[in-house]
């Protein structure tokens, strides 16, 4: 760990190792996944970071001439073995990539055709992820159990680091960053909470009615809004992906009006809600 130095914050995470946050500026900003002093995983995001033999905002055609890749990735893993079946929308939006003891990761900006990050994983933390259909003969790796104190600071990380890569994901399009907003966030984890106790996703909540309802409750005042859920998604990293290449999400995500956001996070159920404050 010594070439990276210090990280801003270190943020836990639902599979064993810790995020290491580096975000000095965010042209540098990655996550480095630690487990007992080692590297298992990182996500690279930021414009300027070396991803050798790749690049952020490389054309995704130069992949797909230069590196070849399968729609099946076989291994084996402490006398197990698995393959992991990549449908057409992965091998487009996602492809994964062996590179000797690590896997590449290339997500890909399908509305411009770019890189839009990179996330390595050793062998184990990809089998723990599990982001694409797996077929396997031996044992599942599943993640280890959380108390509700520890899922609550894995929560509140994946809530920081959804705002970070947010404002990269702006700041790449030409939009100002976000600031966020904490009667903003308890709105949006009050709905993820709602969504997962009572398995209803959707942008009504049947107890607590629409985003107006719940912003007016919450004693948010704005002049506009928005709002981007998910579910079951890995991570932060994971939902950020996926809701850039969703045309509805993604015109959310990069609407120049808004100028505030608050995440909220809970077991794996993801809240975004944006706005545009009234002007002082």
């Amino acid at each position: 760990m010594k070439q990276f130095g210090q990280p801003e914050r270190i943020d836990p995470s639902d599979y064993g190792y810790d995020w290491w946050i580096y975000k000095q500026d965010l042209s540098h900003y990655m996550q480095v996944g630690v487990h007992n002093q080692r590297v298992v995983t990182l996500y690279a995001i930021g414009s300027d970071v070396d991803v050798s033999p790749f690049s952020i905002g490389q054309s995704i055609d130069e992949i797909y001439s230069d590196i070849s890749y399968e729609p099946e990735v076989n291994l084996e893993y402490e006398g197990s073995s698995y393959r992991f079946e990549l449908t057409e929308n992965d091998m487009n939006s996602r492809p994964l990539i062996p590179m000797g003891e690590f896997f590449a990761q290339i997500n890909v900006d399908k509305f411009d055709g770019t890189i839009s990050s990179i996330r390595f994983m050793d062998t184990e933390t990809l089998l723990k992820l599990q982001p694409y259909e797996l077929v396997y003969l031996g044992t599942l790796l599943e993640p280890s159990p959380t108390g509700e104190d520890e899922q609550a600071r894995i929560s509140e990380g994946n809530a920081k680091q959804i705002l970070d890569i947010t404002n990269i994901m702006r700041i790449r399009h030409h939009l100002k960053p976000l600031d966020w907003d904490e009667k903003l966030t308890e709105v949006a984890l009050a709905h993820s909470v709602d969504m997962y106790e009572n398995d209803d996703f959707s942008h009504t909540s049947k107890v607590n009615g629409e985003l107006a309802d719940r912003l007016e409750a919450g004693d948010v005042f704005y002049q506009l809004a928005g709002e981007n859920i998910a579910a079951n998604y890995a991570d932060a990293p994971a939902v950020m992906e996926g809701w850039l290449n969703s045309k509805g999400h993604r015109e959310t995500l990069l609407n120049s009006e808004f100028t505030h956001l608050g995440v909220g996070v809970y077991k794996r159920h993801y809240t975004q809600n944006f706005i545009q404050k009234w002007a002082e």
